[in-house]
């Protein structure tokens, strides 16, 4: 690319910290130096009451990733990185949707999309995401999981991954123990991972997820896919937090955002971190640069 990359910045729930991190992340001199940031957001945020959830935040939040990802997809920015969104305001708005991966896939009209965490130390990517505990098992279908698997495969090389392998987590203690603790890896986990590496996918398991993260982060595996969203996450931000970027994997576009939350009691304050947010900006400009073919983005 002969030019900086136009990053978009979407300011996430305004009555949260989103708007504050968005404009110390837009403002900061190391992500100006590598991309052209563009702010999508109410043009005045402290008309929201800070700290609390209303429709009218959640209506706002909607409403800029929308412009976003309109101008994504006209080629008029690069890449979109998010500030984060209140899944409560986004309910109290009567919008449907729990968070941005599923938004982004309706609006793109994405067939398949995962969420993935990327950190130096550690990548995961979910198999089911805001679902409630209690439901994973009946979500976490074996064509769900090949899904997973073969996005995952598909998507890491962009990344600098050429040939990832990738380990699957046990749905169950000890993976299932043959059986004994739960039927799900027998059932669907294993017969998931057999059926994608008979398509050359370098994918083993399922494995018990209380160690395999420990060995991905050793260098055993160049990524993890994980059944349900706190067993991914938990192990991600340990050890990443403030560092780790999600990534929309299966978009037609680019699309990063932050590891945390609105963070409503310190939101007002000038106290938040915009760390992952300028992790995010910098990850969305390093995609936007290349394609897959390493062929410019126009």
């Amino acid at each position: 690319m002969n030019r900086r990359p136009r990053i978009g910045i979407t300011a996430g729930d305004p009555a949260g910290i989103g708007p504050e991190i968005t404009a110390k992340a837009a403002g900061n001199a190391d992500v100006r130096s590598i991309c052209e940031p563009v702010v999508y957001g109410p043009v005045q945020s402290d008309l929201f009451e800070r700290g609390r959830v209303t429709a009218a935040a959640g209506r706002a939040a909607y409403e800029a990733i929308v412009r976003a990802v309109e101008d994504a997809r006209a080629g008029r920015i690069d890449a979109i990185a998010t500030a984060p969104i209140n899944k409560e305001a986004f309910a109290a708005a009567g919008l449907p949707w729990p968070g941005h991966t599923e938004l982004l896939a309706h609006l793109t009209g994405a067939r398949r999309v995962a969420m993935m965490f990327y950190a130096d130390a550690l990548r995961v990517v979910l198999a089911t995401v805001h679902v409630p505990l209690r439901k994973v098992p009946e979500t976490l279908t074996q064509a769900r999981l090949e899904d997973t698997i073969e996005l995952s495969a598909a998507e890491l090389p962009r990344f600098g991954l050429p040939a990832p392998k990738l380990a699957v987590a046990g749905l169950n203690p000890h993976a299932g123990e043959h059986g004994l603790l739960g039927a799900e890896e027998d059932d669907v986990i294993t017969p998931a991972i057999a059926a994608c590496a008979t398509r050359g996918i370098d994918v083993r398991g399922p494995f018990p997820a209380d160690t395999l993260f420990n060995r991905a982060m050793k260098g055993e595996f160049d990524a993890v896919i994980a059944c349900y969203h706190d067993q991914g996450l938990i192990p991600v931000k340990l050890v990443a937090f403030g560092r780790a970027v999600n990534v929309t994997l299966g978009l037609p576009i680019i699309r990063t955002s932050v590891d945390h939350g609105t963070a409503f009691d310190i939101a007002g304050r000038g106290v938040a971190d915009p760390s992952s947010l300028i992790e995010a900006v910098r990850l969305a400009a390093r995609l936007a640069t290349f394609r897959d073919d390493n062929t410019p983005r126009r």
